[in-house]
């Protein structure tokens, strides 16, 4: 069979009378498994006068053990990225939402972010046998993305960090940076001497046990944030394990609640976010602006899609106070790996006008947008430098 034949057949569905080319074997049941999603249980001659497809037909119905078994098929026929696009698509597209309380079903899922946002947003009604399991898949995704960023968050914030604390009069021989200090004084080689007098010395202002930054982080926990929830609470529980920043975690609906204190256990602070409801960004900025207690030193970061049901002119004063104190504001419209998000435009053009750039952020960007924003660099131009690039 010819292999691009075969693809369109398996893209297309249907049977033999419309490519020429009919499944057998593994080809059928993944025909099969993709019918049951794409068909949503409807034939393709219900209303049109053609013959109705049983094959596609199929659905999955409301059965959980059905469910549970075409989660285990898909696996084994798709990759996992493959997988987890199906998954969420089957949540949206069939309603499987009640379906993810039975233990059976978290247990033959393939975790990943758009999951577990799903699951944070059943937190409250989720029974406490289904609370086991769901707890399992987070911790497995929240391992995997420490895994993958944590290490480079922790080297690009260090590099920083060190570069926002030199100094060019270092109090101790201990302070001195002598591979800097060698390289901003190769000018002063002496080749008779075979020796470099360094006329500039290169060290640190402090120890790395000093807090050089304080970073806030506030979190809309709005049902179209769950992936930026996600990714906000691993990073947020990475910087917080730096001993040179003063790490806070904010999460806001209608209501605030400061969860820094679960920063230490970034399963458990998930579990504490409500996803869903309103949002009041004002009232999340007024007490933010309580945490911030050096200005100058203090990176604060919005994470919203800005659709605010507070007091609009309130926040935007609040902001402006913000940095009219020093205080580096950043607005993300989304941390996440999704395409251009959906996102109050007026609102962020009222933020732009006051000098606060908002734009979304992909989580591998966001380590070298921490490293920015702590040596207190351009970020407008930042983002519009680096997102742009990612994005080619």
């Amino acid at each position: 069979m010819d292999e691009r034949l075969r693809r369109w057949r398996l893209v297309l569905g249907g049977d033999a009378d419309g490519t020429g080319c009919a499944l057998g074997g593994a080809d059928a049941q993944m025909d099969a498994a993709l019918a049951a999603l794409y068909n949503g249980g409807r034939g393709t001659g219900q209303d049109g006068g053609g013959r109705a497809d049983a094959q596609r037909g199929a659905g999955l119905g409301a059965s959980a053990p059905r469910v549970a078994r075409w989660l285990g098929d898909i696996r084994s026929y798709f990759p996992s990225t493959v997988v987890q696009v199906m998954q969420k698509d089957a949540i949206e597209r069939l309603n499987l939402t009640r379906l993810l309380l039975e233990p059976e079903m978290l247990e033959a899922v393939e975790p990943d972010v758009h999951l577990v946002g799903t699951l944070l947003s059943l937190n409250r009604v989720m029974p406490e046998t289904a609370r086991r399991s769901a707890r399992a898949v987070v911790a497995k995704v929240v391992a995997d993305l420490e895994r993958r960023l944590a290490q480079r968050t922790r080297t690009a914030i260090t590099g920083a960090l060190d570069r926002s604390a030199r100094t060019h009069r270092p109090r101790r021989v201990s302070d001195i940076d002598w591979d800097r200090t060698i390289r901003a004084n190769l000018k002063n080689y002496l080749p008779e001497k075979n020796t470099i007098v360094p006329s500039r010395l290169v060290g640190y202002a402090r120890k790395q046990r000093a807090v050089i930054r304080e970073v806030t982080l506030c979190i809309d926990q709005s049902g179209s944030m769950a992936a930026s929830v996600v990714y906000s609470s691993v990073f947020g529980a990475v910087l917080a394990s730096m001993r040179a920043l003063r790490t806070s975690l904010v999460v806001f609906d209608t209501s605030v609640v400061d969860l820094t204190d679960q920063l230490h256990d970034p399963v458990e602070l998930l579990f504490g976010t409500q996803l869903g409801g309103g949002t009041d960004i004002n009232r999340a900025i007024a007490y933010c602006q309580g945490l911030i207690t050096r200005p100058t030193n203090s990176i604060f970061i919005l994470i919203s899609d800005l659709y605010e049901g507070g007091v609009r002119e309130e926040m935007l004063r609040r902001v402006a106070a913000m940095t009219a104190a020093g205080v580096q504001v950043i607005v993300l419209l989304a941390l996440s790996d999704e395409g251009q998000p959906h996102y109050d435009r007026d609102n962020a053009e009222a933020l732009a006008a006051l000098g606060v750039p908002a734009f979304a952020c992909t989580p591998d960007a966001f380590p070298d947008l921490m490293a920015a924003a702590i040596e207190r660099r351009d970020i407008a131009q930042w983002a519009e430098r680096t997102l742009a690039v990612r994005a080619t």
